[in-house]
């Protein structure tokens, strides 16, 4: 029986996953959109990679015909060929794939890329793997992981030898060697029985999500389950190791910090708790006209712009709600260009259009006062004036994340996708599901990241009328939480 090397790796993290895998794929949970979009950077930065090692000769891959992918790679090897992207081999029972493959002197440098931003246990495990099935078709040299240096700021062209660092695991690599064999053995044989009786647990998600998670996980409770309970430390497991999957099934005398006992307390009760005192004291620091204000990011693995490091939030959109001491309520809004950088006009055109006096009312304000700093960065003849923003800045999300409001269904969170459609149940244009195909900011994040590659003009003016509507309904949430404050204190 062959495993490949991914096969493999997901045996590491879990025998169960990789026999349902081999015996009931059918099983296994679709992708969503967030997985595909980290397989799709991971594909752009393997690309990227290669041309560290220009002039290389590539295995195309084909689903169908393995046999002719490994016959490929032995011919380029017997011709001489120096460098070799996804060389593919099957021996010792493993099926394997190296991204980048060197030759140096009489041996080879096997080089694993990965998009990470450092070297992990599980890339050490993998590039282990490779080299357990390699070295028994070739001789080999270094072992090396390659993956993003996010301290590169790029200027002008990308410089790829500075995007990526190399990070040499010979010597770990080396060392897993012997118990490779045994764990191998382990896993066939597993593999030859039945389905491991192996419980949920922490192992589910590290070092990556699985996806038999909805198999695996379909005893514990849809809704109200101790996995709800927030804050709780790792002692939810205590809970469902007594055989406790409900909230209400938590004895009264289980010892969890202050905010998991209070979510559990007003679970059972189902009461609201609202201080009105702190409430009202908080409002009061909000003076008119009131800007409610959000801002969008994106992030590129690969900066596309100068003064751009990897993996940096991108401010490329915000709205803007002013609500003014007359009761007028006027919006402004801003959506970048998604073929050029977004960061000077954005902070030009929000210079302008936020009030020059009253508050700044964000959800979670520190993230909308990072964006502005780094803007301030970006733009240093603007700098003072950006930054005089960041005073002004007063968070919404205060009374709910200090209990001062709290309701049963916020399940111990307070975000504003939990509180909203808490204190308005029925309200059709506060509903995020009603939107288009921006419906939170992970999609909006993947969708204008990826919107220059966009040909359709159609297609294209759809989507940027969906971002506009999202993050339009962001801010118009904000006014209408703050009404919903100011009611319940009167």
């Amino acid at each position: 029986m062959t495993l490949s090397k991914s096969q493999y790796i997901r045996g590491l993290q879990c025998y169960k996953s990789l026999w349902l895998y081999k015996n009931e794929p059918e099983l296994r949970d679709t992708p969503d959109a967030q997985t595909q979009s980290n397989f799709n950077t991971g594909y752009h930065v393997g690309d990227l990679a290669k041309e560290l090692f220009p002039d290389g000769v590539e295995i195309e891959f084909d689903s169908s015909d393995f046999n002719g992918m490994i016959e490929q790679t032995k011919n380029f090897i017997v011709n001489g060929t120096d460098v070799i992207y996804e060389a593919t081999f099957k021996e010792n029972g493993i099926f394997a794939m190296a991204d980048i493959l060197v030759k140096n002197g009489d041996a080879w440098d096997i080089y694993e890329v990965k998009a990470s931003t450092h070297t992990k246990e599980y890339h050490i495990n993998d590039t282990a793997i490779q080299w357990f099935a390699l070295s028994k078709a070739i001789k080999l040299n270094r072992a090396y992981v390659v993956h993003i240096n996010n301290k590169y700021v790029r200027h002008s062209e990308l410089n790829v030898k500075e995007l990526f660092t190399i990070d040499d695991i010979t010597d770990i690599v080396l060392e897993k060697q012997e118990g490779i064999k045994l764990q191998l053995l382990e896993m066939k044989e597993m593999l030859k029985g039945d389905m491991p009786d192996i419980d949920i647990g922490g192992h589910c998600s590290d070092p990556y999500g699985c996806d038999f998670s909805s198999h695996c996980w379909q005893h514990i409770p849809q809704n109200d389950s101790v996995f709800e309970i927030s804050y709780a430390m790792g002692k939810q497991w205590e809970l469902y190791y007594q055989g406790i999957l409900n909230i209400d099934d938590v004895p009264d005398d289980f010892h969890f910090g202050q905010n998991a006992t209070l979510q559990i307390k007003h679970h059972k009760s189902r009461e609201i708790k609202i201080d009105k005192p702190k409430i009202k004291e908080f409002l009061d620091t909000i003076k008119y006209p009131i800007n409610f204000f959000d801002f969008e990011t994106f992030q590129n693995a690969i900066p596309r712009f100068d003064n751009q490091r990897p993996y940096a939030q991108m401010p490329f959109q915000y709205s803007l709600h002013i609500l003014h001491e007359d009761g007028t309520l006027e919006h402004k809004e801003f959506l970048g260009d998604e073929n050029s950088d977004p960061r000077r006009p954005l902070s030009e055109q929000m210079l302008n259009d936020i009030t020059l006096s009253g508050s700044i009312v964000a959800y979670n304000q520190s993230f909308e006062i990072t964006q502005i700093k780094n803007l301030a960065l970006f733009s240093p003849d603007l700098s003072n004036e950006l930054l005089a923003l960041t005073e002004r800045f007063i968070d919404l999300a205060y009374p709910f994340q200090y209990k001062y409001y709290y309701h049963p269904k916020f399940n111990g969170k307070y975000s504003i996708k939990i509180v909203l459609p808490t204190l308005f149940p029925d309200d059709d244009e506060l509903d995020y599901k009603k939107l288009g195909s921006i419906q939170n900011g992970g999609d909006a994040m993947d969708t204008f990241a990826n919107l220059h590659l966009l040909k359709d003009k159609s297609e294209l003016a759809e989507i940027k009328r969906d971002l506009l509507a999202y993050c339009r309904l962001d801010t118009l949430a904000m006014v209408r939480i703050w009404e919903k404050l100011h009611e319940v204190i009167k």
